[in-house]
């Protein structure tokens, strides 16, 4: 069982860039992923993605990848020749036609214009090649490997507390089992002295039994039982699995919940219903905890 909770960083560093990657999640009823990358690792997005998909099955997932230049080694200068020509060729042609005898030195002008950033940039190389590109997904199947780690972790969490919670609840499930025996014993005991008195001892025994199948019919709440342990069985299973389970997770305890509900309504009992009370108050403690597990 894993957690949809958690975080991963990884950094790589060498004599020309640092590359880092932070990838955080949290819960989310399906996989949402969401890049926030420089435009040089655009080319690599979709490996990105599918890399990450083969480990985080569910969740929002928020992953910053930051490319830091480390060193001079990455500067490149870039000319801006076409503009150059275009402007010494106009002042020239301008001094022939306008002013002949004035002397016109091309080197000095382009001294001038390299100082100009209009004319010349010192710019970043683009890293594109495919050494980049592997170590661009290295470092975030790394960064993926420790927030994976990070969601494992926090759903063992999870599921201690849930292990608890079921077992809570199957003592109560124990427990009313149990108190119904006892209740319809009882109750059955009780309706037939209750008719007794008011009828003076003349019971139709056949009307007795035929009243009181009818009425123990209406309050029944065996067939409610039966299912509930099959649906703890099946979460108690569900709580030792490697795979997302989140889903059904969410699912089963819908039903439990409904059986428990329908227990309620049937029953007149207090103690039936303090009992379901208490199991209702554990089912919702359960749905909180299953909202973060992938």
């Amino acid at each position: 069982m894993k957690s949809m909770t958690g975080f991963g960083k990884e950094t790589f560093l060498n004599d020309t860039y640092q590359i880092d990657v932070e990838i955080k999640s949290v819960n989310q009823r399906f996989l949402d992923i969401q890049l926030r990358m420089p435009k040089e690792v655009n080319p690599h997005e979709m490996a990105i993605r599918q890399l990450m998909k083969e480990t985080l099955q569910r969740g929002r997932i928020e992953a910053y990848i930051n490319i830091k230049q480390t060193g001079s080694g990455n500067k490149e200068v870039l000319i801006h020749w076409d503009l150059i020509h275009q402007l010494l060729g106009e002042v020239r042609q301008e001094l022939t036609a306008n002013y002949p005898q004035a002397e016109f030195d091309p080197a000095q002008n382009i001294n001038q214009l390299l100082n100009n950033s209009d004319y010349v940039e010192v710019t970043e190389k683009q890293e594109a090649d495919e050494t980049f590109g592997l170590l661009i997904l290295e470092s975030v199947k790394k960064a993926v490997e420790r927030i994976d780690a990070s969601r494992l972790q926090e759903g063992r969490k999870i599921q201690q507390v849930l292990t608890v919670y079921s077992q809570d609840f199957t003592d109560l499930v124990n427990e009313l089992t149990g108190f119904v025996e006892i209740y319809e014993k009882d109750y059955q005991e009780k309706f037939e002295a209750r008719l007794n008195d008011w009828l003076g001892g003349q019971v139709d025994e056949t009307r007795l039994l035929t009243e009181m199948a009818i009425l123990l019919e209406k309050g029944d709440i065996h067939e409610e039982l039966d299912r509930l342990v099959i649906h703890v069985d099946k979460l108690q299973e569900l709580l030792i699995q490697s795979e997302p389970v989140g889903r059904e997770l969410d699912f089963l305890i819908q039903e439990m919940n409904r059986e428990v509900n329908t227990i309620g309504s049937k029953s007149s009992s207090i103690e039936i219903k303090n009992i379901v009370v208490q199991m209702k108050t554990i089912l919702e403690k359960i749905r909180e905890q299953i909202q973060n597990v992938e």
